[in-house]
């Protein structure tokens, strides 16, 4: 695009999130979805990947979504309404978390069930911890997500923690590893929710779904 094209897309991402933004409902059990007459996005990643975080930092509130150093913190499937436009879903994190495995196992299903089958979600936004690159986890996700065509896109979170070469080989890792995966969008963002990295152009690829 044009520098123009560029400047007027990321505007719209700005103007998106500088409107009304607010915690909608957590969703312990797919029973108690909102209704599906807006747009959702998701955010989906391991325990601790700073899910959280990245949240707060696309909305410029600073405590929207609760972030937390203690992984498994988020337990249901948390919906934030960006005005009448658009909905955000934190789900919970996959991997390690303190809790028990029933507990572990309800969330996961949860999260499965509310990905297959959810006609209002445009995209997940699948995040990375830049320090450690994908991992087996990540590898089962976009597999199940390959196999519902549920469009994906990655995103590296704590792009900070890295050295500029070092971010650039990873998101290089990163980006050869999903060319062949039918479901993964193209172009992987490095972002940083301490620094601001990448915020920008993430608002503009959601504010593009709505």
């Amino acid at each position: 695009m044009t520098p123009e094209e560029e400047a007027e897309w990321l505007e719209t991402g700005r103007l998106l999130f500088a409107g009304q933004i607010e915690f909608e409902r957590g969703v312990p059990s797919m029973e108690f979805l909102p209704d599906s007459s807006l747009p959702e996005v998701a955010f989906a990643g391991r325990s601790n990947v700073g899910k959280s975080s990245l949240v707060n930092a696309i909305t410029g509130r600073l405590k929207l979504a609760r972030a937390s150093t203690e992984p498994g913190r988020t337990r249901e499937l948390n919906f934030f309404r960006v005005g009448d436009t658009l909905r955000l879903v934190d789900l919970p994190g996959y991997g390690y978390a303190k809790a028990g495995r029933a507990d572990i196992e309800r969330w996961t299903a949860l999260t499965r069930d509310y990905l297959r089958g959810r006609p209002s979600l445009k995209r997940v936004i699948l995040l990375i911890d830049s320090r450690h690159g994908l991992k087996p986890h990540d590898k089962d996700v976009m597999d199940a997500l390959d196999t519902s065509a549920v469009t994906y896109q990655l995103v590296l979170t704590k792009a900070d923690k890295l050295k500029p070469t070092e971010l650039a080989e990873t998101a290089a890792a990163t980006t050869a590893a999903i060319v062949k995966r039918p479901a993964a969008h193209p172009e992987v963002i490095s972002t940083s929710s301490e620094t601001g990295l990448g915020i920008e152009r993430l608002r503009a690829e959601i504010a593009a779904l709505a």
